[in-house]
């Protein structure tokens, strides 16, 4: 037997699961991997946007999305792709072992399903670099299935929704069940894709996580939370953990020829793949003198005045002091990844943004050395 209770939360479901549809409707972000109402969705450009928005702003996104379609425009484009140039392209997005996933993945969808991803959850977690997050956005936004999207986003307006308590924010399995509901009420009107979507917008324009506005919600009516964020709060009382510090050198090497030593690092690991430039072991007191790379030893390098390069990764924050020297090694005696690059170019050779911080404090006093 039905209870009172599962009557009244299917009441409110459809209601609510209504009410953010036609917001949606009128207020959808317009973004340039998403499709209007009754176009076919391209499977591989919703593939490239979910991995590029993983862990990363839409505002950040956009620029590279574009970039990526224009130069491969289809999976069998970029499956081809050189691994270099497409490392090159994702400069600055962070998060790089993505980019290897994407490359992978590609291949993966091209030479074994023909250029047309999967819509089983199966199939596509088996691919690199998908999980269950990003199974659900395809199998949804992709190809208009019934799936459980549930990012942070989701989990926020569902506890606002549905408990209005900070505890509410501590199980991800309760607030992930409560989210099915509302999926299987937009599976029941035929708009999985469109749900995934319109939570995805109103948490990220109206249900935020400081200061909602909650006067434009259309969901107002139906959530024990509006006007009142406070309830939100961790019960810690919002006390956030002390952020992990590194430190460590960064080593601007001239060459004869004016040029620049870079290496590209190894394949897996912090920044893995990447260019950059010679560094020295990050560790978690500043070391005086830091050791740069063993081959690099004898040469007499200087500190920059004021050259500190700070950068914040996922899990702790770094700083850098950069060392300036000029090299008289020839290009034969370098080991193994590393490489002399044209100063004047070094813009277009793919640094990731920790080094571009590196080459703008750097590069104006190599200029002014000569």
């Amino acid at each position: 037997m039905v209870s009172v209770e599962q009557i009244d939360r299917a009441d409110k479901v459809a209601s609510a699961g209504q009410a953010l549809l036609r917001w949606y409707d009128t207020h959808a972000r317009v973004l340039p991997w998403r499709y209007s109402s009754g176009d076919t969705p391209d499977p591989y450009r919703v593939w490239l946007s979910e991995i590029m928005l993983q862990q990363t702003t839409v505002k950040a996104v956009v620029p590279y999305y574009e970039k990526f379609l224009d130069r491969w425009p289809t999976v069998h484009h970029l499956a081809s792709a050189d691994p270099d140039e497409l490392m090159r392209a994702w400069a600055g997005l962070g998060y790089y072992a993505r980019a290897r996933n994407l490359l992978a993945c590609a291949r993966i969808v091209s030479e074994k399903w023909g250029g047309v991803f999967p819509d089983n959850e199966t199939d596509l977690k088996a691919l690199p670099g998908i999980g269950v997050y990003t199974s659900a956005a395809i199998r949804a936004i992709a190809y208009n299935l019934p799936a459980v999207v549930v990012d942070g986003n989701v989990e926020r307006v569902m506890a606002r929704m549905h408990t209005g308590l900070a505890s509410g924010l501590k199980s991800k399995s309760i607030l992930s069940d409560f989210a099915k509901h509302y999926y299987s009420f937009a599976a029941e009107v035929g708009r999985s894709g469109d749900m995934a979507q319109a939570f995805m917008d109103l948490g990220a324009t109206v249900c935020v996580p400081k200061s909602p506005r909650c006067g434009i919600c259309p969901l107002f009516l139906h959530c024990p939370s509006k006007g009142k964020p406070e309830l939100l709060k961790p019960s810690n009382g919002g006390a956030r953990g002390v952020r992990h510090k590194r430190f460590g050198a960064v080593y601007w090497v001239i060459g004869g020829d004016n040029s620049v030593l870079l290496e590209k690092r190894q394949e897996r690991g912090l920044l893995g793949g990447m260019t950059g430039f010679p560094v020295s072991e990050w560790t978690d007191k500043p070391a005086q003198p830091p050791s740069p790379p063993e081959f690099l030893a004898g040469i007499p390098f200087y500190r920059v005045s004021r050259g500190q390069v700070r950068h914040r990764f996922t899990h702790f924050d770094l700083a850098l002091d950069i060392f300036m020297a000029r090299s008289p090694f020839i290009s034969e005696s370098l080991p193994q990844n590393f490489f002399w690059h044209p100063t004047v170019s070094l813009k277009e050779a793919g640094l990731p943004s920790l080094f571009v911080k590196v080459f703008n404090l750097a590069m104006p006093l190599h200029l002014s050395t000569g």
